[in-house]
């Protein structure tokens, strides 16, 4: 299993300008329990399985296992998900030191909500903070996207 260290901020300006590539996303949770996610994804025609363990306390780390399926295996079990699908563009956007944004604008039940990530090699990692980016929301589950899949950003 690999580790998964990550950083979540809300994004507050114009960011598209500067992205380098965007691909439609779809996906949903086949188990959305924190101590174990389960996600399907059908990124652009890829399909993905995945499997998140609980993060740490500051929501920064945690263990994940991800396979490519079969696309049409993946739209399939998209069907069997629980309810509350996530539907989303996301931007990708150079970073330094060869790491990369990823700017998810939803769609849907989540419309108007836009995050950005960044994966990171350790939790203390320095790095440079667009002039897009707003509030760090790392640690705050509500912005999980297994999350949204229950208690969408058109509930808040």
């Amino acid at each position: 299993m690999e580790q998964e260290i990550e950083r979540k901020f809300l994004v507050t300006g114009e960011f598209k300008h500067e992205a380098v590539d965007s691909v439609h996303i779809a996906q949903g949770y086949l188990s959305s329990a924190p101590e174990r996610t389960v996600r399907i994804r059908v990124k652009g025609e890829r399909g993905f399985l995945t499997i998140k363990g609980q993060s740490d306390i500051t929501g920064t780390t945690r263990f994940e296992w991800e396979k490519e399926i079969d696309v049409g295996d993946a739209r399939n079990l998209l069907e069997l998900c629980e309810r509350g699908k996530i539907d989303k563009i996301r931007f990708i956007i150079p970073a330094a030191n060869g790491r990369k944004w990823e700017v998810d604008e939803f769609h849907g039940d989540n419309e108007g909500l836009v995050v950005a990530e960044l994966e990171l090699g350790s939790a203390d990692e320095k790095f440079e903070r667009p002039s897009w980016l707003g509030r760090e929301v790392t640690s705050e589950a509500k912005y999980y996207n297994a999350m949204l899949s229950q208690h969408p950003y058109k509930d808040w």
